[in-house]
């Protein structure tokens, strides 16, 4: 009704790359969420990348306001296992869940790029995340 009615909605996937006990690629036989609308476009956006998700919402809503219904495919990665019963460790490596902390953490990334860009000190992103963090306990 979506697409038939051209309505402005966003349909999001939040594509952690697995299942409960198992990867994407042996419960799905098209991994490629974003394809799967029939008639209804879809993109792929990369859910770990802050800058990325924002624009392309921007985007995504604009388009969604004069062409209708799209579809998000948000790729990101889960750290830990779907629940307690779950450890994570039994369909993938703990050297696989170690490099996508390194090679693409959200956080890492943002508190990268404002390094980068000199939007703050390294020492004022260590008393933000001080403050932060003292205040949750």
């Amino acid at each position: 009704m979506a697409g038939l009615w051209k309505l402005p909605v966003l349909f999001v996937c939040e594509n952690n790359l697995y299942g409960m006990g198992t990867s994407v690629s042996r419960a799905s036989h098209n991994t490629d969420f974003y394809t799967r609308g029939d008639k209804i476009p879809g993109i792929k956006m990369d859910g770990n990348n802050y800058f990325h998700v924002k624009e392309g919402f921007k985007w995504a809503k604009q388009y969604a306001l004069e062409h209708g219904p799209l579809f998000i495919e948000l790729r990101t990665y889960r750290y830990h296992g779907h629940s307690m019963s779950d450890s994570g460790t039994t369909y993938r490596s703990l050297e696989e869940i170690k490099e996508v902390r390194t090679k693409r953490d959200c956080i890492a990334f943002v508190a990268h790029t404002i390094l980068e860009k000199k939007f703050a000190s390294q020492e004022e992103l260590d008393v933000h995340l001080w403050r932060r963090n003292s205040t949750e306990k």
